[in-house]
Formats: C-alpha cells, structure tokens, sequence
C-alpha cells in the first residue's frame, strides 16, 4: 500500500523494520562520528544467556560503544516465572515486562534483543530438567535460527557448561544450547526448513564462557583455555565510563529488584576472563582470527579506505561537509552482496546521511488506538537543515520527484482507510496457547523478534545525488503531554469477566459476570458465552448496545457445573457488525518502561471437584502480591482485607482466619511491629496461614510463635518437581484429615514447583510436619508445612506454592488450604 506523500512514502502494516526502528531526528554531531566508527567494522558478537538480567551490560555496553560491533543478547526465555518486585503481574504479563526491561537496557548499551520461545517454568536444579520441559530440539533450532539470522563471528555465553554449573538449570541449559547450535548453524542438513524460508548458513569462530567468577562454575569448569581481557573504557560521546552506562542497563530490571545496580557502577579498568568452549581458540582478544573489516568482502577494502578519509574529515560544526564522500561510499555499499550484516550497516549508513543532511521526518496518527477498517488521519513533518550545494529529492508515490528546499517544514496530511483484517494488538508469542515449555508461534520469522511487528511502519525514501537513503519510522500519537504513545489495533468492546477461574460446586450453579466497555460509539450485538462439554449455560445470548466511549454494561450469566465435576475453559463472545470479538483489555503500566497494551482471550478457568470448607470470613494480608484472596472467594469466603494496623485481638475478631501474603515478611514494614498483636489473636483461638518469604531481605526476622528460620542456598529450600512424591509425615493430623480428607492423589496435576524457601530450622517440639518431599536423588524436605498449637489458635508456616497452584485450579490443593484454614473449627 503506498501512502500519497511528496516522497515515496510506504505504508506497511504489520511489517518489519530493516533494522531496529530508527529514530527519525537527526543524530548529534559527536554521535555521528561515534557512527561513522561502528560502521567501519564488521565484528559481530552474540551473548547467550537464560533470562532477562542475566546478561553481562559490561560486555555488551563495551562490545557496541567501545567496539562497535553489532552485539545482541540472546534470552532464552521472558522470565515469565520469576517474582515482581513491583506489583502483582505474574506469569506472561510478567514476561511481557521483562521483555520490555531488555529492550529498555538495550537502549542504554545499544545492544540488540533476541529471545526464543522457551518459556521461564521457575527454578530448576538440573539442565536435563530444564531440556526436557522446553523440547530440546525446538528451542536449539530457535537458537541455530537465530545465529543464522544474525551471523556473530564470536558467541558469548554468560553460563559453563558441564561438567560446570550456572546454579540454575535453565542457566546451565544456555551454555549447553549455545554450543549445540554453534555446532549446527552451519550444517545445511540441520534445520533445512529455516534455509527453504531464506536464511542461508552460518558458523562462527569459536564460542566463549565469559565467567562471572574463577571457580564458581564447579568442578572441572575451566579446563578449556582460558584468557583475559580488559572491557572498561568511556564512551566518547557522553563521557560516561562504560561500567557506569551498564550499570543504568541493569537497573531497567526493576521487577527484579535491580533499580539500586545503578549505584553499583563498576568502573576504571575491568578484566574479565574468557574460556573456550568450542570452535578455535583465542589467546588475547575476542575476535583473535576474525576479519572485522570490510575487506572480508570483494571490494571491501575501498570501503575501508573511503569511511577512514570521512573519519579523518569530519567536521562537527559542519557535518553536511561529509556528504559528497558519503554519497560515494553509498554508491560503494550498493555494490556488496545483500546479507543481514550489510542490511544493517547500509541503514545505519541512511541514517548518518539523515544526519549529516539534518533531515527530520515525523509521522503522528490522530488518535493512539485504531479499530480495524478506521480512516486514520496521518501528519507527516519534514524538514532538512543543510544541503550543502547537494541535489535533494523527494521520491513522490507516483514516481515523480521534487527538490525539497532546506529550512522550511513541509507538513502533509493524508487519511488511509485500514483494512478490517488488521490484526488486534497482542505479543505475538502469546496470540496461541503455549504447549508444555514452549509458545507456539505460527509465523516462523516471527521467532527470535523481542516485538510483535508494529501495527503501522513508514519507509520514506529520499534522493541525494540520485542515491536513494530510507528513513524509517513507526508513527506514534502525541499526547497533551507531549509524550509519545504507540499505535495500537482494538476491538470496538473489550469484554472482562469478574475472575480469572470459577470454582462450582459439581451439579451446582453459579453466576458470572461479564462487563462490556465500549471503544466506539455505539457497539451493540449480541454476548454469548462457551463452556466445555458438560457445562451449561443458563441465557443462550443476550442483546447490548453502548451508546458513548468509555460505556460500560455488565451482563450476568449462569454457569453449571457437570454432577460428576470437571474442568476447562469458558470463553465470552462478542458479535459485532458480523465479526466476533474475544478479547480482554489489560494495561501494564509501570514508570520506568512504556506502557504495554494487552489484549487476550476472554476467557477464565473452570474447575468443579469435591470440596468442604469450614468458616465463613478469612482476613488476608497481601505481600508481595499474588491472587491468593480472589481464589479464597471462589471457595465461598468473605474476604476481608487487612493491614498491619488490623493485626490486634480486638481489630480480628469474628474472622475465622487470616492469610499472609507470599513475601510479606520481605515486603511490608508495619508487620514487624504488629507480629505480636497477630499472635495474640492466634493466643484466644485463630488460625494463620503465613506464605512462603526469602531469606534474604526480611523485615521481620520473627516468622513464627516459635523458632523458625530461613537459611542456606535457595536450592537446597524449595522441590522443583511438580511430580515430586509426597509423603503424609502426620497423617492422622487434622489439616490432613478435616474438613477433607488428604491422600497421595491430592498432589497430582500440580504446576510449575511444589514450593519454595522451605524452612532450614524449626523447634521440632511445637511445629508438626505435615509433608515429605523432594527432587530425585535429594533427601526429602520435612518443611513444607509447619503446623504449631499456638495458645487456643493455630500458626500454620508453608513454603507450598499456594499462589500458583490455587489460581491454576489444582484440586489437591484447594482442599489442603481448605483444612489449613479450617484448623480448631
């Protein structure tokens, strides 16, 4: 679709930049020259790791500004499964955020991104493990694809290799993948579908352990050849030492709890020592063997000669100066064979013309968010500082040109109709369900990409002594802020169900309700819902119609359970104008990152399954953030919910238990000085469930009426497997025993870990230990669930991970809280 600018201007929906997206204002003169430097070398490095924040800034901030090499972080997963520092966004929004906590360090150490589709399940102690979860063979092939794609001379792992260990079994999984794939990348027979799809082979020189430390990788880690190199220095355009650069790149992982890594720059010089894990050996340098000039191309040493006189040459008070001679070296470029490395280097070439010329595009859209087959009204700013006596055109859609004279802006205006297939905004490796470890992801050159494609990009092509440059662009939205905000495809209603999962009763009934919200005016249609085989529904369809924006109705439905229970999904429809739409409307917004718009399947879980309870009200005292009270309420409690101020006899009474949220020890600074009014209430008769904390951080160092303690490595605290064999270690306990009675099969079907910061220390005198278990091969942990008769109440102390499984719907472990909770009822 071309868009009718003064320039051949393309329009492209939903497709991908050449590059990284360019920014459209001109470049600094100082960072011209900084350009001009990266541009004359060809080097290409890849560090591999298995999450975000595992990456070595140092490294990266050193490869890109103090090399200029192309350098790229490749994480194996999002982080889906780890902790939010910051709020309660877990699991995929998690890892939506982590995503953008990388791209937001790279836009600090100007690295590039990549990931695979391996999903972070939480810790694992074993890289067979991990191989296992994520299918071996597809995530290699996401890593040999993209090593093909992005062609490094040298692979950087941040993890060993048996018979080292990274600590954690996706860490050591990394080096193990980085290694394969090297080793495959340039075998033709290896993943021939990715070469019948136009990726061409590739092998690297060597791969590299970069250590994070001599000798904590273990036994026999380091028995490859091993050499140093020093990565400190400054950048020359800010004047910032690249310690201090990487230190602000790793503070961006603030849902990890990293925002103080900035003040822990590391700078001066700084040795860091390199091992070889496969390929040929290096003795002094990274790069020891590889041409990192252009002459590994035919004619490339031209190319060499000309970008050395424009170094030379360059004027920072006159930067269009350079242009005759980079106009020659663009004709120069055009003569080298297309690969990926060219492709980058001759945008990055546009982009110092662009520069040089002080020519600014700009393309605003009339409104943040398009409903598929809107008009949308586009403004597009142009304006060019200096020619310097030099010919410049604007390539018209219709194939004519015209000069474009330097000083004045020229603004153009133009409206394009959408199509109404146009894909609603989601991350694209969550438009599918995920199987096992692994997204699924349809499009295969989607892999590897940290975004979905933008929902609209702009190439301008300008002529500058009759060669073409490109300035590429997404449009944004201006807000009355002066903020931009990203384009983003919507439904005309986004539909939201009043719980993420209904727990019905078997053969019982249930309401659920569905709020409506109108992104137009005037949606109206019919809401319908779908339940698995079994299930029913009570209204088949019912009618809505908004009138305004921001219109909001709620629709109430009635849901019941088969006699004999069962699970699944239920799934609301809206039919508008023909099409249906099933989506929800989620927002992350967090202050250090650009805010992120979701938009899945309206959809919740359904579980029925036997179920007793005692007790009417819990109170619940949220730590670090979980779901735990909503899934509580779909047990049939009132949920109250408390702050420390709450914790006194007086202030408790009538509840029948209380909840402490996961972390809350680590988190809240009113518990320590409320502990005592808490157990007090447990004194005169009530129960407490506390959630699992850390050890480190902890607020209140008092977790219990007695002693108990967290210590030791985390490992050695938690049960990995899921599948991990339970034993009863009290079985004629009463939380094992009333309201439900509790057996082996109650721990089948559960997610991710059986727990997690397990205590290390306890008085085996007042708690009793409900439950063994263990990973293979480890002595069992006794710890899980630490029960105390306190006074007339009772103090329950667990690592179980009651916040992923209730929320999962795991039957086994909605009837265990249940008799927690139900203690001296």
């Amino acid at each position: 679709m071309a868009f009718p600018l003064w320039r051949r201007a393309l329009l492209l929906l939903g497709a991908a930049a050449t590059v990284a997206p360019a920014a459209t204002a001109p470049l600094a003169p100082a960072e011209i020259r900084q350009e001009l430097r990266s541009l004359g070398t060809t080097g290409t490095v890849l560090h591999v790791g298995a999450h975000p924040d595992d990456e070595n800034t140092e490294l990266i901030t050193w490869l890109s500004l103090g090399r200029g090499y192309r350098a790229a972080y490749l994480s194996l997963t999002r982080g889906d499964g780890g902790q939010n520092e910051l709020g309660k966004d877990f699991d995929e929004k998690l890892g939506v955020l982590r995503t953008q906590e990388l791209l937001a360090a790279r836009r600090l150490d100007r690295g590039r991104q990549f990931f695979t589709r391996a999903i972070d399940f939480g810790f694992s102690k074993t890289p067979e493990e991990t191989l296992r979860f994520w299918n071996r063979d597809a995530v290699l092939g996401d890593v040999v694809r993209i090593i093909r794609q992005f062609r490094p001379d040298v692979i950087v792992t941040r993890f060993p290799i048996p018979p080292g260990s990274g600590g954690h079994g996706h860490h050591t999984a990394s080096g193990i993948l980085a290694v394969e794939a090297f080793k495959l990348a340039g075998d033709p027979t290896a993943y021939p579908e990715q070469l019948a799809q136009g990726l061409t082979v590739w092998q690297p020189k060597r791969v590299l352990w970069n250590s994070f430390r001599i000798g904590a990788a273990g036994p026999g880690a380091l028995n490859g050849p091993v050499f140093k190199q020093d990565i400190g220095g400054t950048d020359p355009v800010s004047g910032q030492e690249f310690g201090t650069i990487a230190a602000r790149s790793r503070a961006m992982h603030q849902t990890q709890g990293l925002a103080g890594a900035v003040n822990r720059a590391r700078t001066g010089p700084n040795e860091q020592s390199f091992m070889l894990l496969a390929g040929e050996p290096a003795t002094a340098d990274l790069m020891d063997g590889v041409d990192t000039t252009w002459t590994r191309y035919p004619g490339g040493a031209d190319i060499d000669a000309a970008l050395k006189a424009v170094i030379a040459d360059f004027k920072a008070d006159n930067p269009a100066a350079s242009l005759p001679a980079l106009v020659d070296l663009h004709r120069k470029f055009a003569a080298l064979p297309a690969d990926p490395l060219v492709a980058d280097r001759r945008a990055q070439l546009d982009r110092i013309i662009q520069s040089c010329l002080g020519l600014e595009v700009r393309t605003t859209a009339d409104r943040p968010e398009i409903v598929p087959g809107e008009k949308v009204k586009f403004t597009t700013t142009s304006r060019i500082a200096a020619t310097n006596g030099r010919s410049i055109l604007q390539l018209g859609a219709d194939g004519k040109s015209k000069p474009l004279p330097p000083g004045t802006p020229e603004v153009i205006v133009s409206e394009v109709t959408l199509p109404a297939t146009l894909p609603l905004t989601h991350p694209y490796w969550l438009l599918e369900e995920h199987v096992a470890g692994l997204s699924r992801v349809a499009d295969p050159t989607l892999i590897g990409r940290p975004e979905s494609r933008p929902t609209v990009h702009l190439k301008h092509e300008f002529a500058v002594d009759g060669e073409r440059i490109v300035v590429e662009e997404d449009p944004v939205f201006l807000t009355t802020e002066g903020r931009e905000r990203r384009l983003d495809v919507i439904p005309p209603v986004s539909l939201a169900l009043n719980s993420d999962l209904y727990l019905v009763g078997p053969g019982t009934a249930k309401q659920v309700v569905i709020e409506v919200t109108a992104a137009r005016a005037n949606p109206h249609g019919q809401l319908r819902l779908e339940v698995p085989t079994g299930w029913s529904v009570g209204t088949a369809a019912q009618d809505f119609r908004l009138a305004n924006v921001g219109d909001k109705a709620r629709f109430s439905f009635t849901i019941t359970a088969p006699a004999n229970g069962g699970s699944g999904r239920l799934t609301v429809i809206a039919e508008v104008d023909g099409r249906s739409y099933s989506n929800q409307r989620i927002e992350l917004n967090y202050s250090h990152l650009p805010g992120q718009l979701l938009q899945p399947p309206a959809r919740a879980r359904l579980a029925s399954f036997p179920l007793a309870t005692k007790g009417l009200t819990i109170g619940y005292l949220p730590g670090a953030g979980d779901s735990v009270a909503e899934c509580i309420a779909q047990m049939g409690y009132v949920v109250r919910p408390l702050t420390g101020a709450d914790l006194t006899p007086e202030k408790l009474k009538g509840l029948d238990a209380v909840v402490i949220g996961v972390r809350a020890f680590n988190e809240r600074t009113d518990l320590k000085d409320a502990f005592p009014g808490l157990l007090a209430w447990v004194e005169q008769g009530g129960t407490v469930i506390a959630q699992y904390n850390r050890p480190n951080g902890l607020q209140a160092a008092t977790l219990g009426p007695y002693a108990l303690s967290i210590e030791g490595p985390a490992p050695a605290l938690r049960v990995t497997d899921e599948t991990a064999a339970v034993t009863l270690l009290a079985p004629d306990h009463a939380a094992l025993n009333t309201p439900n009675k509790i057996n082996p099969a109650d721990f089948d079907g559960w997610v991710q870990e059986r727990g997690a910061y397990f205590p290390s220390k306890w008085d085996e005198e007042r708690y009793t230990a409900l439950l063994g278990m263990s990973d293979p091969g480890e002595a069992p942990l006794r710890s899980s669930v630490l029960v105390a008769k306190h006074g007339q109440g009772h103090y329950v102390y667990t690592g179980i991970g009651f916040f992923r499984q209730l929320p999962a719907g795991v039957p086994g472990a909605y009837r265990l809280f249940a008799n927690l909770v139900s203690l001296g009822k």
